[in-house]
């Protein structure tokens, strides 16, 4: 993403709490605006649009989500089956903190069509979850990491549905099941 003006670093951080909060179709660009101390027209002339303004959301917290959870994951595990586990325990730290439900799962829902500039941002960030837990898995000696990362993947994705919808607990189960899971590929 080219660098951001102060006006235009105002409208993305104004929409990305706007979206993730009301939801990308709820919140209109006037909204944004004014509560960006913008207007309209300065939006435009940033972003050019309301779909590349969230393309540029869902870019960003793609960006910050994989440099927070990678960080976590290397401060708090030590060897390689901690740390694949451990990414269940970086994302009940993560869902304490304002959770409401994961932006990507809630932007697809939104935006179902793979035309859409943003599309391949949240398909990315699944691969790239996926290819996370087949490297971690590999590092922990699995046998077929690939496998085993598509199954904990499933779990993840799980556990942030679970969570949005108020049935606690599920990390903890999901960390199990994954060490269940990782056993038997290693």
């Amino acid at each position: 993403m080219a660098k951001l003006t102060p006006a235009g670093r105002r409208v993305l951080d104004v929409a990305a709490e706007l979206f993730y909060r009301q939801g990308i179709h709820a919140v209109g660009v006037e909204a944004i605006a004014a509560k960006a101390g913008v207007t309209k027209k300065t939006l435009y002339a940033c972003f050019g649009s309301k779909d590349n303004l969230v393309t540029a959301y869902l870019t960003e917290r793609d960006q910050r989500w994989r440099e927070w959870l990678t960080g976590w994951v290397e401060r708090h595990a030590d060897s390689a089956e901690e740390k694949v586990l451990g990414a269940y325990d970086a994302l009940a730290a993560w869902m304490r903190e304002d959770f409401r439900g994961c932006a990507f799962v809630n932007a697809l829902a939104e935006l179902p069509s793979p035309d859409h500039p943003a599309h391949e941002v949240i398909v990315g960030q699944k691969r790239w979850m996926r290819d996370y837990f087949a490297e971690l898995a590999a590092k922990a000696g699995a046998a077929d990491p690939d496998g085993f990362a598509k199954s904990a993947l499933l779990l993840y994705e799980g556990v942030t549905v679970a969570e949005s919808a108020g049935i606690g607990g599920t990390t903890d189960q999901a960390k199990k099941v994954a060490a269940a899971l990782l056993r038997a590929a290693v």
